[in-house]
Order: C-alpha cells, then structure tokens, then sequence
C-alpha cells in the first residue's frame, strides 16, 4: 500500500495530512514541494492540485487533494493506529461541527496574524500591523467559545482524540510565535488542550 505525499513540512495544511499519518502509524513517502522556488506553481504539481496549493496525496494511483479531506480519507481508508473519527452520530457530529468551526472562523483570523507577523518578514514584505491586530481581535470571541467547550474536556469530542484536533493544530503552533500567543495562553482550556495535543508522539514528528 504505497502513499505518497506532495507538500511541504511548514506547510499547515502538509503538516494535518503527516499528523494523520502517525496517528494511523503509516508509512508513507513524502515528496518535497519547495515554496520558496514556485514548484506548487509548475506544471507538474498543477497536475496534482490544480489550484496550486499543498498538499496532494497519492495513494495506489488514487489522486486527493485539500487537506480536510485527506484526513478524512485516511482515516477511513487505513485500518491501522488510532481511529480518529467517532462512530456514534453525536460525537462525529460535534467533530465536524468543531472542523466547521475552524475552518469557518478560526482559521482564517489567525491567518491574518500568522501571515503577518511570521510569512511577511520571510518573503520580504513590510508587516501590515493593523491586519495582524485585526485576526487577533476576531479571534478574541473564537478562543472564548473554544475555551468554554475545552475547560471541562480533553479533546473537541470529549476524550478522544479526534481529526477535529488535528484541524486546528498546525494553526495554534504558529500563532504560539506571534503576538497571538497570549489568546491561547491566556484560556485555560484551550492552553491545557494545546500543551496536551502538542505532546503527542504524532506531532512531534511532524513539528520536530
């Protein structure tokens, strides 16, 4: 069962799909995708991922791109390591509520702040500090409602660990090195659950 992985390892999207992957204990071959040169942006990878992003997978010549749904795939597809969506209806419905809920309103304020103050500096562009403060101001009501589920549990679906964690995880580790980090630090659910999260074995291979 042959897996390959197009993408790049600061990649937030890249990094769900090799979460997943450890979490599943899968061997898998990654194949580097560099940014910084414009190969998302060539021919061959058009060919993968037609929108020119990572990551794109391949597995036994089953082509899948957008990493949300890779996941998904991949949990479902792979019968080893952790399952990592809930079987009974309620809780696979709270997972993908928490997976709406970031990609809807969480992800896309820390963006702001993440492309600002850690992308901009790398690429050479002036930090826009208003839309930096702009993120961090939406994501002041996020982390209220996150922190509110998270204070009395372990995980987005109670104690297990699910593809809703994962979600979130690439996205909380780079606002950890932004002006962001008091929002997680400061909401003691979301800070316990991060501390948590960050210490699997899965990411840690990923984040290294």
């Amino acid at each position: 069962m042959a897996i390959k992985v197009y993408g790049h390892p600061y990649s937030t999207c890249t990094r769900k799909v090799l979460t997943t992957l450890h979490e599943k204990g899968q061997a898998f071959e990654f194949v580097m995708v560099d940014l910084m040169k414009g190969e998302h942006k060539q021919p061959a990878h058009l060919a993968r991922q037609p929108f020119g992003v990572v990551p794109a997978l391949d597995h036994d010549g089953f082509a899948l791109y957008e990493s949300r749904a890779i996941i998904a795939y991949l949990d479902e597809a792979l019968t080893s390591g952790n399952s990592l969506s809930p079987r009974e209806p309620q809780a696979r419905g709270l997972m993908n509520q928490w997976t709406q809920v970031e990609q809807s309103y969480f992800t896309p304020s820390a963006m702001k702040v993440i492309m600002e103050e850690m992308f901009a500096p790398m690429f050479g562009r002036e930090t826009n500090t208003a839309r930096a403060e702009e993120g961090k101001a939406e994501l002041t009501r996020v982390v209220e409602v996150l922190d509110r589920t998270l204070a009395n549990r372990s995980f987005f679906v109670g104690e297990q660990f699910t593809l809703a964690d994962i979600n979130y995880m690439p996205y909380v580790a780079f606002l950890m090195g932004t002006s962001g980090k008091g929002l997680i630090t400061g909401a003691k659910g979301v800070n316990a659950w991060w501390e948590r999260v960050s210490n699997r074995p899965s990411w840690k291979k990923v984040a290294g």
